[in-house]
């Protein structure tokens, strides 16, 4: 390849100070030509912004469409107009006189009725389930059981961009139920400190996708959460950007590794992720708030809001916790992590265990 038409990208971290983190891309070349592939570009981008826009746009007529075709198959049958024969005459009808529509077997016009009838008492979300597909609200309404379930799930899939293989996984590892949970866990500080924290943070992680030894410790864990950062990303949350593993903070003339460090754009802030192979135990808060103070001293810049810090432990006794946590002045949070999907039922009955104990 030609040396002058190469672009080169040198990416560069602030070492010294450690106030900032930056990256700098230089590009050599021809400036001429760099100009008008920029205009290309944009000529490509304005195609993809129609494209998506259109695909969004037929998404919602679908949607409607199956809205609007559950609405008409549950009338009639709540009028005992149509029973399962019907339905499946009209399954047959359509495909012996439309034969190039698909999608509307008997199964499916049900699944449609099914999915008017969760929701035609809950306008709030009508619009949401507009933005997402088909295949997305399917898996949702199918396996979600509460309407606070269904559009945390659908809210999710929005803002995260989620494949159907992605949302499967979140609720089949019961990320709703780990979420609720995790809020009520929250810490005053951390509340304090940052208002938009709510449904950022969970009671328990699931790295399912790690294939540990039966026995491993911090460095182990480490290594198999760098190797699937993006299943790690899936777990924690698309906002999470990671910066770092084994970061370093220099205090006096110590230096001292903060094991993983992200930023997370939602919360604005540094988060610290510090692992435990073992049980949680209180003095592994002093360490994780030494850290936090470091980073906000050092690293932490004049817009962002302060450190945050999770302590991940394989075991945690939620008494202790609790305990140690209450004269904490630090924004942290301690979780457990699991290698195995949870069982959702046990899930849910601490859920609902909480929610009793409220009123």
């Amino acid at each position: 390849m030609n040396g002058s038409r190469r672009n080169i990208l040198a990416v560069e971290q602030q070492d010294s100070s450690q106030d900032s983190f930056i990256i700098n891309c230089k590009f050599a070349g021809n400036p001429k030509k760099e100009i008008m592939d920029k205009r290309f570009t944009d000529i490509i981008e304005l195609i993809k912004q129609s494209r998506s826009n259109a695909i969004r746009k037929v998404n919602e007529e679908l949607i409607d469409l199956y809205w609007n075709i559950g609405g008409y198959i549950s009338k009639k049958v709540e009028l005992s107009e149509w029973g399962q024969s019907v339905v499946k005459e009209l399954a047959q009808f359509i495909q012996t006189n439309e034969p190039d529509l698909k999608g509307f077997s008997d199964k499916n016009l049900w699944r449609m009725k099914q999915f008017y009838e969760t929701y035609k008492e809950f306008p709030k979300v009508s619009t949401l389930l507009r933005e997402i597909s088909w295949s997305h609200n399917l898996a949702i309404f199918s396996r979600c059981k509460s309407i606070e379930e269904q559009e945390f799930y659908m809210k999710l899939t929005k803002h995260e961009n989620y494949s159907f293989r992605e949302l499967d996984r979140q609720i089949s590892s019961s990320l709703f139920e780990r979420t609720m949970i995790g809020n009520s866990k929250l810490s005053t500080v951390l509340r304090d400190t940052n208002t938009n924290v709510v449904n950022t943070f969970k009671d328990s992680y699931v790295f399912d996708f790690l294939n540990l030894p039966e026995t491993f410790n911090e460095s182990d864990l480490q290594k198999g959460l760098i190797e699937q950062m993006k299943n790690f990303i899936l777990e924690l949350g698309r906002d999470f950007l990671f910066i770092s593993e084994e970061y370093k903070v220099q205090v006096g003339n110590s230096d001292f590794y903060i094991d993983l460090l992200f930023y997370h754009r939602g919360l604005q802030c540094l988060v610290a992720f510090e692992l435990k192979a073992d049980k949680f135990k209180p003095e592994h808060l002093g360490q994780l708030n030494f850290y936090l103070e470091a980073l906000d001293r050092d690293v932490k810049r004049q817009n962002e809001n302060p450190s945050i810090g999770v302590l991940l432990c394989k075991d945690k006794d939620s008494e202790v916790v609790e305990y140690a946590l209450s004269r904490s002045l630090s924004p942290t949070m301690v979780s457990e992590y699991k290698t195995q999907l949870p069982d959702k039922k046990i899930l849910q009955q601490k859920l609902h265990e909480l929610f009793n104990n409220r009123l």
